[in-house]
């Protein structure tokens, strides 16, 4: 994976989080149920590191940003 420099996180509240699971079923759904919470960038695809089991995802999350609950207003 990439390294995570100061623009991936460059205010509070900005979280990047890199995911190793089994495989993309899992890896996508652990993204969503984030993403439910949270402002969060969409993903597509997973990656293999050659030699390695299972797949990586990297998502950016805004925790600043929640996402309106049953009756709520928000984003």
């Amino acid at each position: 994976m990439e390294a995570i420099n100061e623009t991936h996180v460059s205010e509070p509240g900005l979280v990047v989080v890199d995911t190793a699971t089994a495989d993309d079923e899992t890896a996508f759904a652990f993204h969503a149920a984030l993403a439910a919470l949270w402002a969060a960038t969409s993903v597509e695809r997973t990656t293999r590191d050659a030699g390695q089991a299972g797949v990586r995802l990297r998502c950016y999350f805004d925790m600043c940003q929640p996402l309106a609950g049953p009756g709520g207003g928000g984003v």
